[in-house]
């Protein structure tokens, strides 16, 4: 019986223990939706408001008016990029073993800048142009 039992504690120590490495992930901040996928499901002339864009971006960076009274809103959005990877192997035959670890850490900057131009149509501001220019380095 007390075989028994230290082959069953054995197994759950080696369970216990294989689920406690894990390589930790870096998580990216979900609520910047400032991307260029976005800009072009979200901005459409003459159709967009000014307050669905703020909805959708949040508060722009720079605000500026023409002499005409038309709004161009800024957003420039910087983001660090971080991936961290690790591998491991080992095999065995007998008594010959063999073991290999290899890990390595990745980071990059992205960089999104957007500027809208909005004018007035019955009293409801439009974007009536928008641009953008993304960056990865």
């Amino acid at each position: 019986m007390t075989i028994r039992f230290t082959q069953y504690g054995v197994l759950v120590l080696v369970i216990s223990l294989s689920a406690c490495v894990q390589v930790p992930s870096i998580a990216s901040n979900s609520a910047n939706t400032l991307t260029p996928g976005q800009v072009t499901l979200t901005l459409k002339k003459n159709q967009t408001t000014q307050t669905e864009v703020i909805e959708k971006f949040g508060a722009p960076n720079l605000v500026t008016s023409n002499a005409d009274g038309e709004e161009s809103w800024t957003y420039q959005k910087h983001a660090i990029v971080s991936t961290a990877s690790s591998t491991s192997a080992f095999a065995t035959i007998i008594l010959v073993g063999a073991s290999t670890t290899t890990s390595g850490f990745e980071q990059s900057s992205r960089t999104i800048t957007l500027i809208i131009k909005f004018k007035e149509i019955n009293g409801v501001k439009l974007v009536s142009d928008f641009s953008s220019r993304a960056s990865s380095f």
